[in-house]
């Protein structure tokens, strides 16, 4: 038997996302009440600019005090979704100190306070769910929380930005530079007129630190996760990808430690095979590759950004909330019971692709050869072509710590047969 009282709902932000959930919620509202068990009525939005025109949302229900909507006493969840760090960090936990649960969008928080977060979340019996917070429309961290509760996560691999895997589906493609492909994405509007946060990491790296925290049951903050844009990849990248049979990917890689004591979180551009299902993820798509214990390797695969996927994330997380509080329950809290640490970037062993600009003589190598021998990394294969005196070689490793690659790089600059270090590119998914 369905309740008659409606269950409130107070959304903080009316942007992109915002406008697409108001107007979910009222063109859906039959059907979310049946899911739900009980009629959910859209009690209030709270905007920074008023006067803004918002089709589909009654003037009535517009404020600009959103401190005041969350400590109305009658709310029953509240929807964050104007991101940044304050006043949303203020607003989620007065919520919940006002008896509102709460479904979030914001990364860039959860990144960096999500203990607190949840800490008070659990102070206050409520429930803090995120899933629009990684990954858009994807189903990805309700899996991650609960249909993989019972496995042993030991590796999440994927494509977390959709701007950055946009800008390097096209340079590969088309064989664009990455100028050319970022002013692509931004005509398109999967760019920012500043992209900072995309292309250089950010974004994905705080959906790193999330995702790590899920999958290994531990703390791990934006500052743990080891960063590294795709500004500085080429055509001449692109061109050596593919003569190994391998394309260009911005990847967020969470990985425990072959002996369980430890993980790491890191994001880089790595060349991965043409084989991997990864590799075909174009234009502005989203994919993670889950390897666990017992279900062995999955993929959630969709788009993961824009209005309209990332309101069906946060409605699906506003359903969940709202019957648990029919049945006087709270969904899952934080699980930190491992308290793994988070290791350096420098024990990561993987495998990697180094261009050298070397002068086109006898014995360059040999030299070089002998630089790598000399920090313990083994030489897969090696490919050289010079003119004129001067010449390029291109080395790939077996796998190797990168503390011991570093080293090796940095002796390799005090040869001086080495001209530069055109670039060096890690090589993942084998």
């Amino acid at each position: 038997m369905m309740r008659t009282r409606p269950l409130k709902v107070a959304l903080l932000g009316c942007g992109v996302v915002g406008s697409e959930v108001a107007r979910i919620m009222t063109t859906h509202a039959d059907d979310l009440a049946a899911r739900i068990g009980a009629p959910v009525e859209l009690a209030g939005v709270a905007v920074r600019r008023p006067d803004k025109v918002r089709g589909g949302v009654p003037a009535e229900l517009i404020t600009t005090d959103a401190t005041a909507l969350v400590k109305r006493g009658d709310i029953d969840v509240v929807v964050e979704v104007i991101g940044g760090i304050e006043p949303a960090r203020t607003l989620i936990t007065t919520a919940f100190e006002h008896g509102a649960s709460v479904v979030s969008a914001n990364k860039a928080l959860l990144a960096q306070d999500g203990a607190s977060l949840y800490a008070a979340a659990q102070q206050h019996g409520q429930d803090l769910y995120y899933e629009a917070a990684v990954a858009g429309a994807i189903p990805l961290i309700r899996p991650l929380r609960e249909s993989l509760a019972g496995d042993k996560i030991n590796r999440v691999m994927g494509i977390v930005n959709g701007t950055t895997n946009f800008i390097l589906d096209k340079m590969d493609t088309s064989g664009a530079g990455y100028s050319e492909a970022l002013d692509e994405a931004t005509a398109l509007g999967y760019a920012e007129a500043d992209p900072t946060a995309d292309v250089e990491g950010f974004d994905a790296a705080a959906k790193a630190a999330i995702l790590a925290g899920i999958a290994f049951h531990t703390r791990v903050r934006l500052d743990d996760v080891y960063r590294e844009g795709m500004t500085e990849v080429t055509a001449a990248d692109f061109a050596s990808a593919k003569q190994m049979g391998c394309t260009i990917k911005l990847l967020a890689i969470c990985e425990r430690a072959a002996d369980g004591g430890s993980v790491t979180a890191r994001v880089h551009p790595a060349m991965i095979p043409l084989s991997h299902p990864l590799a075909s993820v174009r234009e502005a798509y989203n994919a993670v590759f889950v390897e666990a214990e017992a279900a062995g390797q999955l993929m959630f695969y969709g788009p993961g950004a824009g209005g309209s996927p990332t309101a069906s994330a946060v409605l699906g997380d506003v359903v969940a909330v709202c019957r648990n509080r029919l049945n006087e329950a709270t969904g899952p809290g934080e699980s930190a019971y491992t308290q793994l640490p988070v290791s350096s970037m420098g024990e990561v062993v993987t495998r990697y692709h180094i261009s050298l600009d070397v002068a086109d003589k006898p014995g360059v190598l040999a030299q070089v050869a002998t630089v790598f021998a000399e920090h313990g990394v083994s030489i897969d294969t090696v490919r050289q072509q010079g003119k004129d005196g001067e010449a390029s070689l291109v080395v790939v490793t077996h796998r190797a710590p990168d503390a011991a690659l570093s080293g090796t790089v940095e002796a390799l600059r005090k040869l001086d047969t080495v001209r530069g270090v055109a670039s060096i590119m890690r090589v993942e998914g084998e």
